[in-house]
C-alpha cells in the first residue's frame, strides 16, 4: 500500500497588474514635461507679478504717506501741492463703495432675470438677437458710456430725482435741492448699465450648464416652471452667479473715464445720494495724474494701493462665500 500524497492548500498567485507601457512612457514624455513646466511657470509668474505690483504700490505709498500732514484714512482733502501736503482717502473710499453698491443692487437682479429669460423663457427667435445685443453692450468702450451718461442720462435724471425727493426725501438719503444730476446715484446707475452685460453673459452660461435631468425630475414631480428654476436652476448656478457678480463688481470698483465724465467731483461726503459731488479712487487718479508732481503721483499711487487691497478683500470674500455654499450648488454633481 503506497504512501498517500500530501496535498498542500496554497493560494494561487495574485494576478499581476497589467501595465500599459505606452502609459508608463507617457508620464515622462518630453511634451508632458514641457507642458507641466509651462503651466507651473505660468502660475508662479502670476504670483510674481502680483507680488511685484503690491511691492511697487507699497513702496511709493510709504513715500507719500510719510510726508502727509493729515490722516491718510480720514482727511477730507486732497492737496498735494502745498507744503506740507495734506491728503486723505475718506471721500474716495466712500464714493467708490457707495457707487459700486448702487450698481450691484441694480445690475445683479436684472442680469439674473435676463439670463433666466434667455435660457428658460425666451423663444428661439428672440434668444439670438437679445444675446447679440448684450454681447455688443459688453464691447462698448468706457468713454462712450461716459459721453452717453453726460449728454443723455444726466439731463433725463431730473424727473427721477424729483420723484424720489417727493416720496422718499424725508429719509435724507433721497433729498434733492435741485441742480445737475451729477451725483452718486447717477454714477451708480451708469455703472449698473456697464456691468450688466458681464454678469448676464456669465450667468447665462452657468444656467445653460444645469443638468437636464434635474429639470426633468422636477417637472415629473409636478413642479411649475418657476419652481424648477427656484429648486433646480438657481441652486446649481448660485456659485457661478456670485462669480459673475464679482467680475462686475471689479469693473465697477475700477471704472475711470465713465465716472470722471459724469460726476462733479468734490471732497465732501454727502448724506443724500442725489446731491452733486463726491469722488472715487479711479476717477481721482484719472483726473489728477496728468497735472500731478512726482510727490502727487506717489499720493495717487497710495490711493491706488487702497483700491488694490479693497479688490483683494472683495475677491477673498467671494471665494469664501462660494466655498461655504458649494454643497448647495451643482459644481460637485
Amino acid at each position: 500500500m503506497g504512501t498517500p500524497t500530501q496535498i498542500t492548500d496554497t493560494p494561487p498567485p495574485a494576478p499581476q497588474p497589467i501595465i500599459d507601457k505606452r502609459t508608463a512612457r507617457g508620464a515622462t514624455r518630453p511634451g508632458d514635461r514641457i507642458f507641466l513646466g509651462l503651466s507651473r511657470g505660468s502660475g508662479i509668474l502670476l504670483l510674481v507679478i502680483m507680488a511685484a505690483i503690491a511691492g511697487f504700490l507699497t513702496y511709493r505709498a510709504v513715500l507719500a504717506i510719510s510726508e502727509d500732514d493729515g490722516n491718510f484714512l480720514t482727511t477730507f482733502e486732497w492737496n498735494t501741492g502745498v507744503n506740507p501736503p495734506v491728503f486723505g482717502i475718506a471721500v474716495l473710499a466712500y464714493g467708490t463703495i457707495v457707487s459700486s453698491i448702487i450698481a450691484m443692487v441694480i445690475a445683479v437682479p436684472v442680469s439674473v432675470a435676463i439670463a433666466l429669460f434667455l435660457t428658460h423663457y425666451a423663444p428661439r427667435r428672440l434668444r439670438g438677437p437679445i444675446a447679440y445685443v448684450i454681447d455688443l453692450l459688453a464691447a462698448v468702450p468706457s468713454i462712450v458710456y461716459g459721453l452717453w451718461g453726460a449728454l443723455v442720462l444726466v439731463p433725463h435724471m431730473n424727473g427721477l430725482f424729483g420723484w424720489l425727493n417727493d416720496y422718499l426725501g424725508w429719509t435724507g438719503i433721497f433729498s434733492w435741492q435741485g441742480g445737475a444730476a451729477r451725483s452718486m446715484l447717477t454714477v451708480g446707475i451708469l455703472l449698473a448699465i456697464m456691468i450688466l452685460p458681464i454678469i448676464t453673459n456669465v450667468s447665462r452660461e452657468v444656467f445653460r450648464q444645469v443638468p437636464q435631468m434635474h429639470e426633468e425630475a422636477a417637472l415629473a414631480l409636478g413642479a411649475t416652471r418657476w419652481e424648477v428654476i427656484r429648486m433646480a436652476v438657481i441652486p446649481f448656478g448660485r456659485s457661478g452667479v456670485i462669480s459673475a457678480s464679482m467680475l462686475g463688481l471689479g469693473r465697477a470698483l475700477g471704472e475711470t473715464m465713465a465716472v470722471a465724465t459724469v460726476l462733479s467731483p468734490d471732497f465732501l461726503i454727502h448724506t443724500s445720494l442725489l446731491d452733486p459731488g463726491g469722488g472715487t479712487f479711479a476717477q481721482n487718479i484719472a483726473s489728477k495724474f496728468s497735472e500731478a508732481t512726482e510727490f502727487g503721483r506717489d499720493a495717487l499711487i497710495a490711493s491706488g494701493l487702497v483700491l488694490f487691497v479693497i479688490t483683494l478683500l472683495v475677491n477673498g470674500a467671494a471665494r469664501a462665500i462660494i466655498a461655504r455654499r458649494k454643497e448647495y450648488s451643482g459644481a460637485n454633481a
